[in-house]
Parts: structure tokens; sequence; C-alpha cells
């Protein structure tokens, strides 16, 4: 899945791809902005992107992966 995070007085967005669902990065989205905790979230390789709760514009959570194009689509 998609996520976009948009950061106050940013003017670029994070975008990563992710495995955890919707329903999950909603949920953890929600706690940060309540508790003004710090948003954890790991990527496809294993990354992780930490945005402190209190910066968080929006978040943008897409449909799942796109497909590929060219011959890798087959």
């Amino acid at each position: 899945m998609e996520i976009k995070i948009g950061i106050q007085n940013v003017s670029r967005e994070i975008v990563l791809e992710s495995d955890q669902t919707s329903d999950d990065v909603a949920a953890l989205v929600s706690e940060a902005l309540a508790k003004g905790t710090e948003l954890r979230l790991k990527d496809e390789k294993g990354r992780v992107v930490i945005v402190p709760g209190n910066a968080l514009g929006y978040v943008e959570l897409g449909g799942e992966k796109a497909r590929s194009v060219g011959f890798a689509a087959l």
C-alpha cells in the first residue's frame, strides 16, 4: 500500500510503500496525533520512517500496489 505523509511547513511529502494494512496505519496515525508521540512506519524494504506526531499535516493511505509496467507485469 502506498502511504503519503505531509509534514507541516515542509513542501515535500514522504512517500513509501508498506505491507501494513490501512487499518493498522490509521490506528498508528490516530495514536500519534492523540498522544503527541512519534509516528513509526516500516516500508517494504525494512526501513523505518519516523515523523513527530505534532508535525503531521496529513496522511494519505493509497490502495494496493500499482501494477508494474513493462515485462515484469506478465
